[in-house]
């Protein structure tokens, strides 16, 4: 029995494909429409940018109704669900004609954050698996960084050779595949083929049999969450890593055509953000198998900020290894946010848990996209801006000691 195959494994993958289609289009993928929009329709790049900050804050604000739902109706409906809006609304974007129908369409991609996004991909993952999380999640979140690069790239492309309407139009092919993936590979738990979690002891599977509470109900309520001080340390470090991860990748592409790179030079470094941040998502999820976590999260946040520390001095020769730097530090922390959430608290109250923190960590990440606009819109250089995400690292990084295991270790 144990030799068999584990299905959850398609799980992961599938729950990775979610992520590649939804984040890499919405996240890393959009920006590189970003100078065709200013030159068709002369916007500041704050104004611009301010489309993301609705975005992620209303994500955040829906991201525990999400969970909520998820917990209720399950995981596939709401994929589908999110997977048919990111198609309806890709075509849509490709006919609008003021920054009023953009704000608008950054709304309903709010939706479909929040129904095929992080929050639904880690909880279906983390009801597989008890053993190998760690490496089951980070396969997951490898997703998002395939799609950064991917999708700039492909975007580019289009837009070079079709104009950026029509590109837009194409893209809306690839949700089409999502639904596809939602409707023959994913299945919301282990009970529905059957099948018990990874890692589950079988005098465990012989209480589930007998009616016993299960694995999946273990661990903190969601009010005893809230009055811990891990939950608001994680939610701190969340907020303020987001501000800057998504504060420098929703700029790179503008900042790299500033410095007169050709715009496919400009997607690359978009490209290798990401790619850097896949190697740290999946090797950091599965060192986290291996050594404490707490160590792992304290190394990639000091990665980060070393990359930080290079990018804030906007000095071409630091450029590609800041990127490199930047994005393992991400690519871990990403991970890791998502590991310790569910390894402290348990998965009693994942999807409102989660849920919550992605309220200020999308409320973060929108404020890092826009105020970074912002500043350079006030100052004239990305300097000011750059500075302003080492700083806040500095901050996630004390937030991290105050961090603990809130339930046994069983969980």
């Amino acid at each position: 029995m144990s030799s068999r195959f584990f299905y959850g494994w398609v799980i992961a993958l599938s729950a990775m494909t979610a992520l590649f289609i939804s984040n890499g289009m919405l996240i890393g993928g959009i920006n590189v429409f970003d100078e065709s929009l200013i030159k068709e329709f002369g916007w500041s790049r704050s104004s611009l940018k301010f489309r993301d900050l609705l975005t992620f804050v209303l994500a955040g604000i829906l991201g525990p109704l999400a969970g909520a739902l998820a917990d209720k109706f399950g995981v596939r409906r709401l994929m589908a669900f999110g997977a048919t809006l990111l198609m309806v609304g890709f075509l849509l974007y490709s006919r609008i004609q003021s920054i009023t129908h953009m704000y608008l369409l950054h709304c309903l991609f709010a939706l479909v954050l929040v129904s095929c996004g992080l929050i639904v991909a880690v909880m279906l993952v983390s009801h597989w698996f008890v053993e190998k999380r760690g490496t089951a999640i980070g396969i997951t979140l490898v997703g998002t960084s395939l799609g950064g690069i991917f999708f700039p790239q492909v975007g580019t492309w289009l837009i070079s050779n079709f104009g950026w309407r029509k590109a837009m139009m194409w893209e809306a092919v690839f949700p089409i595949i999502l639904l596809a993936v939602v409707a023959f590979l994913i299945r919301n738990s282990p009970k529905d083929r059957g099948m018990m979690p990874l890692g589950v002891e079988p005098q465990t599977a012989a209480e589930i049999a007998n009616g016993t509470p299960d694995v999946e109900a273990a661990g903190l309520s969601y009010p005893e969450a809230l009055k811990t001080k891990t939950f608001w340390a994680l939610a701190f470090a969340a907020m303020t890593t987001f501000y800057s991860i998504l504060g420098a990748q929703a700029h790179l592409f503008l900042y790299l055509r500033d410095l007169e790179f050709s715009p496919q030079i400009a997607s690359t470094g978009i490209s290798l953000l990401f790619g850097m941040a896949l190697f740290g998502k999946f090797g950091f999820g599965y060192l986290a198998d291996k050594i404490q976590h707490k160590k792992v999260f304290y190394g990639n946040l000091a990665v980060m900020l070393t990359g930080a520390i290079l990018l804030a001095t906007v000095k071409v020769q630091f450029f590609w290894i800041a990127v490199v730097l930047f994005g393992l530090g991400w690519g871990g922390l990403y991970t890791m946010l998502q590991l310790l959430t569910v390894e402290c608290f348990g998965l009693r109250a994942t999807g409102k848990i989660l849920g919550t923190i992605t309220v200020l960590d999308a409320i973060g990440g929108g404020l890092g996209i826009w105020l970074t606009g912002l500043l350079y819109d006030k100052t004239g250089s990305y300097q000011v801006p750059f500075t302003v995400l080492v700083v806040l690292i500095i901050l996630a990084m004390l937030a991290a000691t105050q961090v603990r295991r809130e339930v046994p270790e069983r969980v």
